[in-house]
């Protein structure tokens, strides 16, 4: 078999419902309205770094202090007020401010556009090769607002930064491409929400997993996990599938996670669903 043919079976096969439960989707698969998977899914994916069980517990207790409901409690988020639900909340690179920060700054841009879609959409243009300008603009506008309230000064720490990383600095945007993926797709376990965004304007959302598969499957000789990586993994995807490149991305970062796949010349290679 070919590429195509390998991949194409390997996603027909693959458990989409039983990978969910080890993937930060679960949390915005919880709601039902499009105005709470958005606000969810964009919560869920700034936290999804590290081991899924300790990102897990965070958002566990993020979502159930934020009620029925994330995106009125964002809409309607009020420091002094809310802020106490959360007291003591870290999670690695992110302090206590940084989480109040970032729903701060989700409120006052929700205040502004009514949607993280029509944030989006304001710096995305149909013309673009794909979604890196929109990307830059909405990552620049959420990071444009006043701290101020937060931090005592207009201040952006590297906890606040990590949430929110762009292109603009070369970064691979994982977890923002990650919930592009989620509003934008309309197949699998995505949402599709989003529309007037073509599923091939998507980058994939890189990480270690990603990258080393991508290597073992000539998809990038890259060792540097950068926006560049991620350009040329997705270029490559396109060749299999020119309008939907992204299909394959939560099979083949899964084979990565269950630890299927540890890399080229491991001791899973013979076996391996994707050995050609």
């Amino acid at each position: 078999m070919n590429m195509k043919e390998v991949l194409e079976r390997f996603y027909r096969d693959f458990d989409f419902r039983e990978r969910m439960r080890h993937d930060p989707i679960e949390f915005p698969h919880r709601y039902v309205s499009s105005a709470d998977i958005e606000a969810a899914g964009f919560i869920s994916s700034c936290f999804a770094y590290g081991k899924v069980e300790l990102f897990r517990a965070v958002l566990e207790t993020i979502f159930s202090k934020m009620g029925e409901s994330p995106f009125e409690f964002l809409a309607g988020f009020n420091l002094k007020r809310d802020g106490g639900r959360f007291g003591g909340l870290k999670y690695r690179f992110n302090e206590n401010a940084d989480i109040l920060c970032l729903f701060f700054l989700l409120h006052e841009i929700l205040k502004k556009e009514g949607s993280l879609m029509n944030a989006f959409r304001r710096h995305y243009s149909e013309d673009d090769r794909d979604i890196r300008r929109g990307l830059t603009g909405f990552i620049g506008e959420l990071l444009g607002g006043n701290t101020s309230p937060v931090y005592g000064t207009d201040i952006r720490p590297r906890g606040l930064r990590q949430f929110l990383s762009s292109p603009a600095h070369g970064s691979t945007c994982k977890r923002a491409n990650l919930f592009l993926r989620w509003m934008v797709r309309d197949r699998d376990i995505d949402f599709g929400i989003w529309d007037g965004i073509p599923k091939n304007k998507l980058i994939i959302p890189l990480d270690t997993h990603i990258a080393r598969i991508s290597r073992c499957l000539g998809f990038t000789e890259r060792k540097s996990q950068d926006w560049k990586t991620a350009v040329e993994i997705t270029e490559s995807l396109k060749g299999l599938d020119p309008e939907d490149p992204l299909k394959y991305d939560f099979a083949l970062c899964h084979h990565g996670i269950s630890g299927l796949c540890r890399g080229r010349g491991g001791e899973n290679c013979q076996a391996c669903a994707l050995n050609l």
